[in-house]
């Protein structure tokens, strides 16, 4: 074989070729990863490389996370789900979904343990076009689901059955807390705001009706201490988030709750990987 042969053999590359990051990180992709933290140690070489964006680095890790994660771990639990009571007359509960701004209710007979379908909001507006109206003719059926399914099963069954929520059942077939379909894309992509959520431009704190505060974890400690008359320290971190992620020394599931100084911290909204939302209450109205 000649020179010309060789040369041909070695590819067309001029001497002093260097390998682009393309190139590299093919060459990394041929040696298949052998575990889970290989293959993520290979998205963030990615990302360190620029062939990624932050955006889709988190979806990536999501996705993985969601495949390991149970129902149980992001579920509503059953003390904090709204609900209404078939036995109430429509003029009693609408202003209750009103004012939770669901899109969907979970229907009981007496106790939470016995769901007997799911109402939709919008088909309320039957009752106010005054047309005959009955809500268990209103109702959808309830989907139920184990506290050990995992949420990449559940999506996939979201998907296939065009469900949206579903009821979470524990070992002995009592209900223990409900799911969503956001609820499982969160955990993918992150928060998903709606129009119910908390708005950039709205105050970070929000007082209801009992006393009780509505708090975005992104609030400072001093704007909290100023509306709340409290005396947290801000000297080791700035935010109410940090206060409860200090406190707990790690990052707390919705419906957790934390009591620190006089006040229940309760987690409304979290993702896998930050806090949104809490809610504060004094203990001392907590006991009355």
């Amino acid at each position: 074989m000649d020179q010309s042969d060789s040369s041909k053999s070695q590819g067309s590359r001029p001497e002093g070729h260097k390998p682009s990051l393309l190139e590299r990180l093919s060459t990394m992709l041929l040696r298949e990863p052998e575990d889970r933290e290989q293959l993520i140690a290979l998205l963030h070489s990615a990302y360190e490389h620029n062939l990624l964006d932050a955006d889709a680095l988190s979806m990536m890790e999501g996705v993985m996370q969601v495949s390991e994660q149970q129902v149980h771990e992001i579920m509503i639990p059953r003390a904090q789900m709204d609900v209404i009571d078939i036995s109430q007359p429509p003029e009693k509960f609408i202003p209750f979904v009103i004012e939770t701004a669901h899109s969907r209710f979970p229907v009981i007979d007496g106790n939470k343990d016995n769901i007997i379908g799911i109402l939709l909001a919008k088909d309320l507006l039957r009752y106010y076009a005054g047309e005959e109206f009955d809500v268990r003719d209103m109702l959808r059926p309830a989907i139920f689901v184990p506290e050990s399914k995992r949420l990449n099963v559940l999506l996939r069954d979201f998907r296939s059955n065009r469900n949206h929520i579903a009821l979470v059942v524990d070992e002995y077939g009592g209900v223990c807390g409900m799911v969503t379909i956001e609820d499982v894309l969160e955990q993918i992509v992150g928060e998903i705001e709606d129009e119910y959520d908390f708005d950039e431009d709205e105050d970070n704190l929000i007082p209801d009706a009992e006393g009780n505060w509505r708090v975005k974890a992104a609030t400072e400690i001093a704007d909290f201490n100023e509306a709340l008359g409290t005396s947290f320290s801000d000297e080791e971190v700035d935010t109410i988030g940090g206060l409860v992620l200090k406190a707990t020394g790690q990052l707390p599931k919705r419906g957790d709750s934390i009591v620190i100084g006089d006040h229940i911290f309760t987690v409304l909204r979290a993702d896998s990987r930050r806090l949104h939302s809490l809610l504060v209450q004094s203990k001392q109205s907590k006991e009355k």
